[in-house]
């Protein structure tokens, strides 16, 4: 399963970029999915609307204590949808997963070998999906809260191999802990799954190298095993952010994660 990015501002699941890779693991026989999700677009007009307000108005999309957590650290309303929009990205990339386990049979999946990855917002959402609970982003509205959830498959559960990052980093996980008053790094363990890391070291103001080096270092700390692959331009210099043509060791993006992949989760390729 791929996420794509935008910020939690936009961005789209066909992405051509995604679709190429779609089509790079579809040809290799596995079922890519790439998702969509809500983002600041889905979300409305809030200018001018009181703190209060805006507790009322995200009641059943998002918890209260989420969007109290913005607003008090926003500098702006627009700071403030698209943090409300993270929590929804969230919640919808699980969601999405767990139809994806309950349709399983119907798309030839075996859940065994699940891997889901993702490119900037889509690889902060990565990382937070494989590492949190699974009743984190889930159990913070309920049914009553809003009936619709119903029919996400709340009672699904999932188990995810590996995941996928390319240019992301931990912000998001750093915000739930702050939210719900939780210690730094509390929801990682030693059963976390699998990490490989796409990122370069060009100036990047939006998910630094830094975010890697700190994944990697958590994740080192832990003993589970990991690899970063510090891209660069097809001319040997350093790659930025969204850097789709990146190599590194002389391999592709689509190569280093599927060989990653294939390694570690021991899939026999014929």
């Amino acid at each position: 399963m791929f996420i794509h990015g935008g910020g939690f501002n936009g961005g789209i699941k066909h992405k051509p970029e995604i679709v190429d890779m779609a089509h790079y693991y579809a040809s290799r026989g596995w079922v890519f999915v790439s998702i969509d999700y809500r983002t600041v677009q889905e979300l409305g007009t809030i200018q001018g609307m009181a703190p209060a307000d805006l507790i009322t108005f995200y009641k059943g999309i998002a918890p209260s204590e989420w969007v109290a957590f913005a607003l008090n650290n926003a500098q702006d309303a627009a700071d403030v949808q698209q943090a409300t929009a993270m929590y929804l990205a969230q919640r919808d990339a699980k969601a999405a997963l767990r139809w994806i386990v309950a349709h399983s049979g119907s798309y030839n999946i075996n859940t065994d070998f699940i891997t889901v990855g993702g490119a900037s917002a889509g690889a902060i959402t990565t990382i937070a999906l494989g590492i949190s609970n699974q009743g984190d982003f889930r159990d913070e509205i309920t049914l009553n809260d809003d009936p619709t959830l119903s029919t996400t498959h709340l009672n699904e559960s999932y188990e995810v191999q590996s995941l996928i990052y390319f240019w992301g980093s931990n912000i998001k996980l750093d915000v739930f802990e702050a939210v719900y008053g939780l210690n730094q790094y509390d929801r990682y363990d030693a059963g976390d799954p699998e990490l490989f890391m796409g990122h370069g070291t060009a100036q990047d103001l939006l998910t630094p190298y830094a975010e890697a080096l700190e994944l990697q270092s958590i994740y080192d700390s832990l003993g589970v095993h990991n690899e970063l692959a510090t891209l660069v331009k097809p001319n040997g210099t350093p790659a930025g952010h969204g850097a789709w043509n990146g190599m590194f060791d002389g391999k592709g993006l689509f190569k280093l994660s599927f060989d990653f992949l294939v390694e570690r989760q021991n899939i026999m390729v014929e």
